[in-house]
Formats: structure tokens, C-alpha cells, sequence
């Protein structure tokens, strides 16, 4: 159990480490776009919607690779895309939570200031969507494949919850990872 509790420890850090940089990325150039800097106007001070999504599209690609290569390295994928596509899904989908609380504060409550903004979108939304990426993640793309040990013809549970009866399948078996 304490292995357990240590890889996962290690996991959620190096996955806070690689959206924390993601992050930054994205806060930069969605306040640039939204609020613009000191010497340019803010293209898209109208869209904040479309502006998150743009700069998150920039993380996500910071995102990807760090969390492949770093934070899940000790993970197979099993999608053999290398789980491209499932992360984006995730993300996408994951990246209305953001949204949709930037939706409320702009919509609903009539915040416009970039505090505002900033907090529902960046602190609000981003922690409630992290969490469910990081859980998402873990168990759609990189799954840890059980290292199962059988006695006899019991079936022993592995530490990723699965079943193993000791027999193995080379064509069930997920894709490896690939570069």
C-alpha cells in the first residue's frame, strides 16, 4: 500500500509540474489576447471563450508531451496512436469546465475584469478540471498494467483493479509505447 501511495504521490507531482508549465503558457497568451499588454490591444477582449481555447490548444501540446514522456512514463498506453487522440478528447472535453465557469462569471454575474476572469477560469475552473483530467488520464490513456501474481487457479486482483487468472492473450494486449 505504501508503493502504492508513493507512485501516486510521484505521479500527481510530475503531473502538477507539466500543467503548471501547460498552464503557464496558456495564462500568458489567453491575457494577452483578452486583455492585451502594454503595447497592443486585446484582439479578442469579446471572446474570452475563444481565447481560452486557443491558448489551452498551445498547452495542451506542452501538456501531451510532458505528461507522455514524464509524468506517466512508467505507464503503457493503449491506444495505438500513442493516446493522441484520447488525451485531446479528454482535454477538450475537460476544458469546458473552465469555460463554462468563465461563462458564469462573464454571463451570469456580469464580470469582466481580468481578476475576475483570471479566477474563474484559471484558479475556479482549471482545479476542478485538473483533477478530472489527472483521473481520466491515469485510467483511459496511460493505464498501469497490474503486475498479477496467481496462486494456484485463484484469480488475484491487481493494484489497477483488474482480475488476473494467470493466462495471458498477446493479441489483448495493450499497445506499447511508441516515440
Amino acid at each position: 500500500m505504501a508503493d502504492l501511495r508513493r507512485r501516486l504521490a510521484g505521479e500527481l507531482s510530475k503531473f502538477l509540474t507539466v500543467g503548471a508549465l501547460a498552464t503557464a503558457v496558456a495564462f500568458v497568451i489567453f491575457n494577452a489576447l483578452v486583455h492585451g499588454g502594454p503595447f497592443f490591444e486585446a484582439p479578442l477582449n469579446g471572446h474570452p471563450q475563444l481565447a481560452y481555447v486557443l491558448a489551452n490548444t498551445v498547452g495542451m501540446v506542452i501538456s501531451f508531451r510532458g505528461t507522455r514522456n514524464w509524468a506517466f512514463a512508467e505507464r503503457d498506453v493503449r491506444h495505438k496512436d500513442g493516446g493522441r487522440t484520447a488525451f485531446i478528447v479528454i482535454n477538450f472535453a475537460t476544458m469546458l469546465i473552465p469555460m463554462a465557469c468563465l461563462w458564469i462569471s462573464r454571463g451570469a454575474l456580469g464580470l469582466d475584469d481580468a481578476v475576475s476572469d483570471n479566477i474563474s477560469a484559471n484558479v475556479i475552473g482549471l482545479g476542478i478540471g485538473t483533477a478530472a483530467r489527472f483521473a481520466l488520464l491515469r485510467q483511459y490513456v496511460f493505464p498501469r498494467e497490474g503486475l498479477a501474481v496467481t496462486t494456484g487457479s485463484q484469480p488475484v486482483v491487481t493494484l489497477d483493479g483488474a482480475v488476473a487468472t494467470g493466462e495471458t492473450d498477446a493479441e489483448s494486449a495493450p499497445a506499447r509505447r511508441t516515440a
